[in-house]
Parts: C-alpha cells; structure tokens; sequence
C-alpha cells in the first residue's frame, strides 16, 4: 500500500449507512454523469447477440486488472492459452489470475440463482475458490496492514473473530435490504459497501479482489447493469495511490465525499471505457460476420461466429460442445477460417489452437504502456 501511516492505526467501523454521510452538491453531479454512461454501457451491452462473448472475455481482462493491484502479473497469451487449456501447466501468476475469473463467474451465477441476493456465503465460496483452500472469515488475530514501501503499519483492522462475523453480518443486511439507507444512490452505497468490506478486512488474503468482485455483482444486483461488464480494477490501478490515500482519509478523518467523488469517477470513466470496447467488438463481430458469409456461406451459422469471439484463443472441442458438431466437422470449420486467414492456427504439444488476431488486438491495445 501507498499511504499515510495513519496517528492511530485503528478504525471504528461504522454502523450502515455512516452517520452524517451526505450526497453533496459535488457527489449529486458526479453521479448524474455516472447514471448517464452506465445507462449507455447497459443499453449498448445489449445489442451482443451473446452475452457470454462480453461476460467471458471481459472477466478475464477484470482478473488480470485486479490482480495487478495485487502484484500478480501475467501476460494476455499466457492468460488465453491457460484459458484455453486449463490443464496445462501455466505460472503461478496466470492460474491465480484464472481463479479470479472462476470467482467471479461463480459468484454472478449464484446471485443469478438466489434471485439477486449477494451473500457472505458466496463471498466466502468465491474466497475459497480464489485462494484454492477451504478458509472461512479471520478467525486468528495478528492481520495488520503496513506501506508496501516502508513496511510502516497502517491500519489495523478487526481483530477478534466475533467482531469480524458481526460487521460482515451488518454488511450482508446493508447490502441485500432496501431500508435503511435506502435514500442513498445505489452507486453510493455501492461506494460505501467497498469502504467497510476493505475495512472489515475479512478474509487472510485477497480482500481486495473480493472486494471489486463485490463492486460489479452490487451493480447487477441493483439493474444498473444486466450482466457484470463494469471493472473498475483498471482505474484503480492507474490511480492506484490515491486510492489508497482516499481509503485511508476516511479512516482517519471521515473524509466520505473524496472517496465518493473518487469511486464515482471510476465509474464514470470506466463505463465510458467499455462503451468503447464493446462497440469496436460490436464493429469487429458484424465485420467478421460479413466476410464469413461472403467467403465461408457453407460454414457460417450466427453460434460459430459466438464461439471465435467467446474465445479469443479457440479450439476444436469448444466448437464441437457450442455449436453440437463432430469433431471432425469442427476441425473443417476451424482450419478452414484459417487457411483463409480469419483465423491464426497455432500448434500446442500435440494440439490446436485457433486466434481470432483481431479480437486479441483489442485487448491488448488497452494494456498501459511499460513505465
């Protein structure tokens, strides 16, 4: 962490919502243009003749985000080999990326299942799934939270057991009710919801990554978004400081509207973000689909266009299970996009792998630059 070492390191979590937070004349206009850019993000979503192109490929880039903020760095190719190959021995970093993915896409389908509700129990499965272990809430003392730079302590969060369960059971109620608080803007309280989970600090590790995953299944929660498409790790990485500086502000001196204002412009800013991306996929789908029926009308069907743009890296037996073919056809489908150049085919030990170049090119056009 890059912060402030804080006088008093400890922190008295507040009830829900935090007495005397208010939605100033500052926050009431940054929302109104965060509204106005996710409404956009929701409706343009929605024109993706399959959701799962944009839930698949867009968590992925979310886990990789998020798990820079952690210090886990891998690269696009690594991601989308392991992705395609989830048997094969890839780092350390780009499987613990992969469980991100995995806790994420868990935890949006069991809210589907539980009719939007987003539980502590959930948290704890996406924990587990992220962590690979069958860990719980804190249950020992002893977490401190210290500067990544000077290793001096920060702040300390809740050390007894109890107390842990308790916060999080008033943070499940806060986020599952519309009572109290209930005057408060969704992305406000959403803001609020990330601010006591990250202060809870529940979890042994991976309180950050949980915490963001919170974050999107909130907006799915509350029908600002119909699918989890909104990632702010980007942002938060790019502002990675002052993040850390706004979480610590609040701590110290209950400075809410800086953390709003700064939450809320990675809405915004996010939102506008992925507007972009998801019309240049929009654009790259309805080209490709055009030069598929012009060039390859014996194999075009609107499922394999789904399955070269579900995948940015394909194979064979992802064709053969999407679209119900025998392998033999799924190898002809695929090899023939290849030899006309739509597609990249790309040997791995003994097997195939197909790249839809283009699409890759726009993931990777968004990675920051080095330095």
């Amino acid at each position: 962490m890059r912060q402030s070492v804080a006088l008093d390191p400890t922190y008295a979590i507040p009830d829900l919502p935090p007495p005397g937070l208010t939605e100033t004349p500052s926050v009431l206009k940054a929302l109104a243009r965060a509204h106005r850019f996710l409404a956009e993000l929701k409706g343009r979503a929605a024109t993706i003749p399959n959701q799962g192109i944009l839930i698949d490929t867009l968590s992925l880039q979310e886990a990789k985000a998020s798990s820079e903020i952690e210090n886990i760095v891998t690269t696009q190719d690594e991601l989308f080999q392991l992705n395609a190959f989830p048997e094969s021995a890839g780092s350390p970093a780009a499987k613990e990326v992969a469980r991100y993915r995995d806790a994420l896409r868990y935890g949006y389908e069991e809210q589907r299942r539980l009719d939007g509700l987003l539980t502590n129990n959930m948290l704890i499965a996406m924990f587990r799934i992220l962590k690979k272990s069958d860990g719980t809430f804190r249950e020992t003392p002893g977490t401190a939270l210290k500067n990544e730079g000077t290793g001096a302590l920060v702040y300390i969060p809740p050390q007894d057991a109890k107390e842990v369960r308790d916060e999080m059971g008033a943070l499940e109620k806060f986020i599952n009710e519309d009572g109290d608080g209930a005057d408060l803007d969704p992305l406000t309280r959403m803001a609020i919801i990330h601010h006591q989970f990250e202060s809870i600090h529940p979890f042994p590790d991976g309180n950050g990554r949980i915490g963001r995953i919170i974050n999107v299944l909130y907006l799915t929660r509350c029908g600002l978004l119909d699918i989890p498409i909104l990632y702010l790790s980007r942002y938060i990485t790019q502002n990675k400081a002052e993040y850390y500086r706004l979480l610590q502000a609040v701590r110290e001196s209950g400075e809410w509207e800086e953390w709003l204002l700064y939450m809320l412009k990675g809405v915004e800013e996010t939102a506008i973000e992925t507007l972009r991306l998801v019309e240049a996929i929009r654009g790259l789908m309805a080209e490709t689909k055009q030069r598929m029926r012009t060039e390859h009308p014996k194999i075009y069907s609107q499922d394999l266009l789904n399955n070269l743009f579900r995948h940015p890296y394909t194979r064979i037996e992802f064709v053969q299970e999407e679209i119900g073919v025998s392998r033999p056809t799924a190898t002809k489908y695929l090899d023939e996009l290849a030899e006309g150049g739509m597609l990249f085919k790309h040997r791995e030990g003994r097997n195939n792998y197909y790249i839809n170049r283009p699409l890759v090119a726009l993931f990777v056009e968004r990675e920051p630059e080095a330095g």
